[in-house]
This record gives structure tokens, C-alpha cells and sequence, in this order.
């Protein structure tokens, strides 16, 4: 049977047909007002269509339409929303137009596997793609010019289904497209734009699709093409789905794919931004075009794309970073190799931790060919230059160059519509919040202004809404799981209003320890059945299909929840997590909990998402929170202790947990007035809100990104494309590795004849051999601190050394300094090359340590 299609589109009256242009930028998800147009549309219905509102618009019936046009209230609202868009849109003093400051024409293509811009788009899956998608948003309410680069995924990510004795199943709904915010894009001809990417001796087609997310764009990649073979048509088909190889099929797309796609619609980008090692084939076809584009060698071309490229890492264990078999590299790789004119040797170099690794990794990829890079928050940091400390094995772990760009967190589209009121009625003079920047320090500092009885009243209403939902979504779960009517009424008496309500909600990795809180479970009875402080918890999140601990996990929490008397109705395990739980999660709880085993967690973001909206932190220290804790306005779980075993860590660490919330949390929540108010508890609310609101949000990290990477990432990318210049970069790289063998250092500082005081100079000097390299190739130093155990340095600081004259063939270098601390003075020196024109030195190392 042959089956053929046409769309019909919903026909609106002309004084509300401002609806259909609102529904195809994601803009409304961060707006409020938008949203509440289509709830007044019809509220059953918008959340049947999961928040997407194409297809909420085409499923709305005719009638519907005509009556709201003759709502003068409605119609005015419509138009409200209407020119709050159009201001937004057209606003010439956006922040990045007010703080510009870079050469030339700066446009950043920030390449991501998944965004999570809304539950109407499902192509995400956790906390990356919460993270991409709040990137974007917060670059369109800054003005920034920077665009997305994703994957089009016919079914997304999985939706989590727990059958009756609580063990996750999972379903791959099909997306349709037809009905969501999404367009192709076309030539200036009308014609669909495909690009063609080599991918293991076949040649795969993709189609681009357009997201319009406010001032700024996300671009998909498609291969379910008619022209592909089945099998490559599946390579967009799920958010990381399939064996290994489909994988690598999917990055290739993404990677190699989007740089083609960027080219075909003439668009520019003069940075590139990897976010996780997914897309860093793209560096490869960069340095492709740009040795046919410039005629430039492998070496050279390299230069402009390693000078002009970032990358964040998120994960900080080894093995969840993404390593392919060599032999599948090549299947897929082999051609890109050959475009470059180099080796498969040279290629696969690239990839290895290590000469001797076996497998090939795309984090070390981009490590070696992007010259920012950062993890995610500043412990995430310091774990990343212990991790990857093999790619620089003679640099002191504390200079390898890979530093940290905390994350943050949208703050439109996380806080509350009913906060975000209070906040502009308090502190913005009734701006909505995502009129405002919310990384400005000044409003939040007026926090104290709001009434006690508002914003406990605010946070009450989150929680009955909070409550509501999970009632009604375990009523229909009882159901579709076949139980019998009471139980099914007994859901709807699950957790009260008036009870310290913690939330836990994150992807069921085993890590992440959501289980340590049932170590005790008579110790968790008294808690929770405390008669004068009582207290119960709302758990949510999905484990990898792949993930069979994750799964046991989530069963045993479920179990509890069902079969033991002690905790039945006082916690409650909400199914299929998504961004729409979340939302209600973090806006409802008095209490986020989080605890991880640390160091484990690079950042998490939902425990800055609670904060905002007023939830008080409990976590461990680790990722964002290391950051904050241990303070006066939340609970930190242990320290930065070391444990002689898991069991040992994860037995004092959950009697920290519960000593905690009996203690300390219990009763500073409970201690109320005949009003029913804790000025405990809402001051601690208070002094979070504080605290964490203007710099855990990603107004904060855009512009951070913006001014450490994207500014000197474009003007090295545009020194290095100058006539000659990455010839010149490229040739004094070789004529250093030709001539380094030759170098050495050797200490001729005289022997101080008597003790040195404090404040007294001294001088230090060397003698160094460059062979063929000149004084102006290279930088020496003084390198001053304390010997370590490991006969390293710390506590050390690099003090350059100048070239005070030649003799015999050898260079003289010294340096007059106070010493910086009193007792005992360890120094080494070392010489590094030197080169203005590139951003650091440190890739490929070239370093020479006095012996």
C-alpha cells in the first residue's frame, strides 16, 4: 500500500494569528505569558501535547479559535505578548552589543549530542543537554552570537516505564516532526540544503533543520532521507542509540557533518566550541577545508583550528569518556586521513592517551587540537589535569591547560512563574526575569525586602503543585500497571503540604548513590515517622538502558515505596523523569538532596535550579557545591575525607545524612510560629537565594565563556589565518622540535654565604645551551616554591628570567626576586618555548628541566 502525505495547518483568526509564529520559536519556553496563552487556549490540552506547540495549535478545534477572538481579554494578552516579542527580538542594547570588544566579526558554533530547550523538542537526555540548551537560551537573552549544532533524532531519548515490581522497561515514541518547532533549511533557490558526508566507503546525505530559540538559532542534522539506505537513514534515529559503531556513525554526522552543513548555508563561525568529546571529528574536516581553502599543509592548517576552538569536558572518570576500538576508527577515520595527507599513525596518535593506549579517545582528540579547554566547575577542574596529566607528563599536574568554567543554569526557564512575580514586584520594579540579567549581584541583595508571609505563601504553592503532580501521575501509573482500585485511591493521599519534603532527582547512575538514604531503614523509619517532625521524599530519574545497577536501583526504591508499611505515601518515586518533573521538582521541595561519591560529579546544575527557586541544599561536596559549601545557608555531607573502602565511605557518610536532617534540617524547618512561619528556615531560604542566584546561571558563564575563550579564540583564529602567518607558527614549531634534543639549563647561582631575611633579594642565574634555536624562541624560568613528596613542586610560582648576555656558545639568564615566604626555599628552573602569536605552549609540551 502506498501511502502518501500533506499537512494541514490550523487556520486562526488574524487578531491571534501571532500564535502560530510564537509557537515556532522556543523563546516561549523561558516566557511565562507565552506559555499562559496556550494554557488558556486549553490547559487539558497543552499538557496532553507535552508542551509543543505546533502540534497543540493543530489539534485545537476550529470553534476554539473563533471564540477566543472575540475575547477582548485574551486578545489583549495576545498582543502583549506580541510586542514583549518583538522588543525582545529587535532590542539593539542587548549586553553583547553594550560589551563587544573582539576584532572583526565573532560568531561561535557551539556543537552539542543533545539540547534541552523544551519538552516539545525531546532530543536530551540529562544533565548535557539541560546544560547545552541553557547555554543557547541565555546566549539569546545576552545578544551573543552564538549558534547551536545538534542532531535531528526521528525518536530522542527513552521514556522511562516501570512495570509492577518497579523495574524500568523502555519505549522510543517516534517524534513528529511535521508538528514541532522546527523548519528546513533552504538555499536562496528554495531548495532543501543536504550535504553529503564520506562515512565508511559510503556517502550519506543529511538535511538541516532550523530551531529558532529567540535571537539566536539551533541547527539539526538529519539522515532519514528517502536517497540514504535504511542503515544510514537509523544513524539520526535515537539520542545514543545502537552498538559502538552507530555511535561513531552519529559523531561523525554531527561532527564532521555540521561543519559541512555551517558551510553549505554560508554560515562562518569563527570559533568552535565542542561541548563534550561527541563532535570533535568536527576539528578534523576544519582543518580539511582550510588546507584546500588556504593551500596549506596538515601542520599549518592545524594551527588556525587549534588556536580557534574550545572544549569542555563534563565527565570525570576515565572510562565515561568516549573510546572507540582503532580498528572502527579506521573503518570511519581512514578517509579524513587521507584528505589531511597524513599517516594512519599520525592520525591514531592523535586519539591516544598514551602510545601504548588501546583504544582511541575523543577527549584526548580534543584536548590536543583545542586550546581552551575547561571542565565544568573548579573541583571538576582540578580532577581533569590529574586525569589527563599524561598528556603533559613533565608539566607540574597544577599548569596543565585545562582549567574550569563553573556551570550555570537558565534563569527564566527554571524559577518558578510565581517567584519570578514576587521577585519582579521586590527586586526588579516589576521587570520580568527574563528582561533582566540575572548574574547582576545588585537585585538579589534585596532579597531581605520580601515579606516573611510571601514568600513562604510562594514556596507552598510550588509544593502543592508539586504534590498534585505526582499524585496524578502514580494514579496513572497504578492504572497502566493493572492495580485495583484502592490502591489506585491511595494515591491520591501520597505526601502533605505541610511536611519537610526532600527531593532527589537525577539520572540512576551508580555513582550518584541514590540508594545511600535507605542504608538504615529503621534509623530512615524514625526520621520519616517522627511524630513531631516528620518527613518524607519524592525520588525521579532514569537509568541508561544499558545500565543494569541503575535499573536495581530504581526497583529498590520502588519497593520500598510499595511494600513496606513504614515508608508507603511518605516516599514516592515519580516515573518517565523529564524536563517537566523536573520543573515541578525543584520549584516544589524544601530540600534538594545530592549525594554523589565525590569527586565524581563534574558539576550537576538541579541542585542550582532548587536553589533558585528557594529549596535549601544537602549534598555532598562535590561539583557545583564544593563551591559553596561548607556554609550557613545550606548542609554539606562530610568533607574531602579519604575512606579505607566504599563500605566505610558510604557508612559514615550516610550517618552524616541522617544525623543531619534529625538535627539540624528537621528541626530548623519545623521550628514555626502560631503563624505557622519558621523565620528560621525562610532566612536560610533567603541567604541561599542570595548567594547562589547570580553566579550559579549561565548569563554568568556565557559571558565567561564570551571573555576568557570566544574573544581570544577568534582574534588567534584571525592572527593565525594572516598571509603567512600559520606558515611561519607551523615552521617555528618544527624548528623546535628540530633543535629541543639540544637544549639544557644549569644553575649558576652562587651559594648565599649567611641565612637570607625576609624582604632581602636575591639573584638567580643560569646558563642555557639553545643549539639552533635563538633567545627570542623561548621563555626560561625560575621556577620557586616547596618539593613535594613525589619530588615534584608545589606551592610553586613561575618567575621569567631574562638573557643578560652570550657566552661560549651558551646564553646567560637571570632574575633578582624577595623570597615569598619565610623557612625552607626549593627552585628549579626549566625553559619553555615562546611565541606571541599562539595562546599557549603547552600543546604539543616542549619543556626542558635543569638535571
Amino acid at each position: 500500500m502506498k501511502i502518501h502525505s500533506f499537512n494541514v495547518q490550523p487556520r486562526l483568526p488574524e487578531n491571534i494569528k501571532f500564535l502560530e509564529e510564537l509557537a515556532n520559536d522556543m523563546w516561549f519556553t523561558w516566557n511565562w505569558q507565552a506559555i499562559l496563552l496556550f494554557v488558556q487556549v486549553d490547559d487539558n490540552l497543552w499538557t496532553a501535547s507535552k508542551r509543543n506547540p505546533k502540534w497543540f495549535l493543530g489539534s485545537v478545534p476550529q470553534k476554539r479559535f473563533e471564540e477566543l477572538s472575540k475575547d477582548e481579554n485574551f486578545v489583549r494578552q495576545v498582543n502583549e505578548v506580541k510586542t514583549s516579542y518583538y522588543n525582545y527580538k529587535n532590542n539593539p542594547h542587548t549586553w553583547y552589543q553594550d560589551h563587544k570588544h573582539e576584532n572583526g566579526q565573532l560568531l561561535t558554533a557551539y556543537f552539542s549530542m543533545e539540547y534541552g530547550i523544551g519538552e516539545g523538542l525531546p532530543i536530551y537526555s540529562g544533565g548535557l543537554g539541560m546544560l547545552a540548551g541553557d547555554h543557547i537560551k541565555s546566549a539569546s537573552d545576552l545578544g551573543m552570537p552564538i549558534i547551536g549544532v545538534g542532531l535531528f533524532y526521528k525518536q530522542g531519548y527513552v521514556q522511562q516505564v516501570l512495570n509492577r515490581e518497579g523495574w524500568q522497561n523502555e519505549e522510543y515514541p517516534d517524534n513528529d516532526w511535521a508538528h514541532m518547532p522546527v523548519e528546513r533549511v533552504l538555499d536562496k533557490n528554495g531548495n532543501e540544503i543536504v550535504v553529503d558526508i564520506p562515512l565508511g566507503g559510503e556517502n550519506v546525505k543529511a538535511c538541516i533543520w532550523r530551531v529558532p530559540v529567540g535571537r539566536t538559532s539551533l541547527y539539526l542534522l538529519d539522515t532519514n532521507l528517502q536517497e540514504n539506505t535504511p542503515a544510514q537513514r537509523a544513524i539520526t534515529e535515537k539520542l545514543y542509540g545502537g552498538d559502538r559503531e552507530n555511535r561513531i556513525r552519529q559523531e561523525v554526522v554531527l561532527g564532521i557533518g555540521g561543519v559541512k552543513a555551517l558551510t553549505a548555508m554560508g554560515i562562518k563561525p569563527t570559533v568552535y566550541h565542542i561541548n563534550e568529546g561527541h563532535s570533535a571529528f568536527l576539528l578534523f574536516q576544519r582543518i580539511i577545508d582550510i588546507m584546500q581553502e588556504k593551500k596549506l599543509s596538515f601542520a599549518q592548517a592545524r594551527e588556525i583550528v587549534w588556536g580557534s576552538s574550545v572544549f569542555t569536558t563534563h565527565t570525570p572518570v576515565i572510562a565515561g569518556n568516549e573510546h572507540f576500538d582503532p580498528i572502527l576508527v579506521r573503518k570511519y577515520m581512514q578517509y579524513y586521513a587521507d584528505q589531511m595527507h597524513i599517516s594512519w599513525d599520525e592520525f591514531l596518535a592523535l586519539g591516544k592517551e598514551k602510545p601504548t593506549s588501546a583504544t582511541y579517545c575523543m577527549t584526548v582528540v580534543a584536548l590536543r587540537l583545542s586550546a581552551y579547554c575547561n571542565g565544568v566547575a573548579k573541583l571538576h577542574g582540578v580532577v581533569s589535569r590529574e586525569m589527563w596529566h599524561n598528556l603533559w607528563p613533565e608539566l607540574p599536574i597544577s599548569e596543565v591547560p585545562v582549567t574550569s568554567i563553573t556551570n550555570g543554569i537558565h534563569s527564566s526557564s527554571w524559577i518558578s512563574h510565581e517567584l519570578n512575580e514576587l521577585f519582579r514586584k521586590y527586586l526588579w520594579d516589576n521587570n520580568q526575569l527574563g528582561e533582566i540579567d540575572p548574574s547582576d549581584e545588585k537585585p538579589w541583595k534585596q532579597l531581605d525586602t520580601i515579606p516573611n508571609e510571601e514568600l513562604w505563601r510562594v514556596h507552598n504553592e510550588r509544593k502543592n503543585k508539586l504534590i498534585t503532580l505526582v499524585q496524578t501521575r502514580l494514579k496513572r501509573q497504578l492504572k497502566r500497571q493493572g492495580f485495583d482500585v484502592m490502591t489506585v485511591k491511595k494515591a491520591s493521599k501520597v505526601l502533605w503540604p505541610d511536611v519537610l519534603t526532600i527531593g532527589f532527582a537525577r539520572r540512576f547512575a551508580t555513582y550518584k548513590r541514590a540508594t545511600l538514604l535507605f542504608k538504615d531503614l529503621n534509623r530512615l523509619d524514625k526520621i520519616i515517622n517522627n511524630p513531631a517532625r516528620p518527613v518524607q521524599f519524592v525520588f525521579a530519574g532514569k537509568a541508561h538502558p544499558a545500565d543494569t545497577a541503575g535499573k536495581e536501583f530504581i526497583k529498590l526504591i520502588v519497593g520500598l515505596t510499595q511494600n513496606d508499611p513504614r515508608f508507603k505515601g511518605k516516599i514516592v518515586f515519580v516515573e518517565d523523569y523529564n524536563m517537566n518533573t523536573a520543573r515541578y521538582m525543584v520549584q516544589g521541595v524544601d530540600v534538594w538532596l545530592n549525594n554523589p561519591i565525590r569527586p565524581m560529579e563534574a558539576s550537576g546544575t538541579s541542585g542550582m535550579k532548587a536553589a533558585l527557586n528557594g529549596a535549601l541544599a544537602l549534598s555532598v561536596l562535590d561539583g557545583w557545591w564544593d563551591e559553596v559549601g561548607p556554609c550557613e545557608f545550606g548542609w554539606s555531607i562530610g568533607g574531602a575525607e579519604n575512606y579505607k573502602s566504599d563500605a566505610e565511605r558510604d557508612a559514615v557518610e550516610a550517618e552524616a545524612l541522617y544525623s543531619l536532617i534529625e538535627q539540624e534540617i528537621a528541626p530548623a524547618y519545623y521550628a514555626k510560629d502560631k503563624n505557622g512561619l519558621s523565620k528560621t528556615w525562610i532566612n536560610l531560604m533567603k541567604e541561599s537565594i542570595k548567594h547562589i542566584a547570580p553566579f550559579f546561571n549561565t548569563n554568568r558563564m556565557v559571558k565567561e565563556y564570551y571573555e576568557r575563550f570566544y574573544v581570544p579564540a577568534n582574534n588567534y583564529g584571525q592572527i593565525l589565518s594572516q598571509d603567512g602567518k600559520a606558515q611561519a607558527v607551523a615552521a617555528w614549531r618544527q624548528k623546535i622540535a628540530d633543535n629541543w634534543y639540544r637544549v639544557n639549563i644549569t644553575d649558576t647561582t652562587p651559594t648565599p654565604e649567611s641565612a637570607i631575611s625576609m624582604g632581602e633579594q636575591v639573584k638567580f642565574t643560569a646558563r642555557v645551551n639553545l643549539g639552533g634555536l635563538s633567545p627570542e624562541d623561548v621563555q626560561v624560568e625560575l621556577y620557586l616554591g616547596q618539593r613535594g613528596t613525589r619530588g615534584d613542586m608545589i606551592k610553586e610560582n613561575a618567575v621569567a628570567m631574562k638573557c643578560v648576555g652570550q657566552a661560549d656558545n651558551a646564553y646567560n639568564y637571570e632574575v633578582t626576586i624577595a623570597p615569598f615566604n619565610s623557612g625552607r626555599q626549593d627552585y628549579a628552573l626549566r625553559v619553555l618555548p615562546a611565541n606571541n602569536d599562539i595562546p599557549n605552549v603547552l600543546t604539543p609540551l616542549f619543556i626542558r628541566w635543569e638535571e
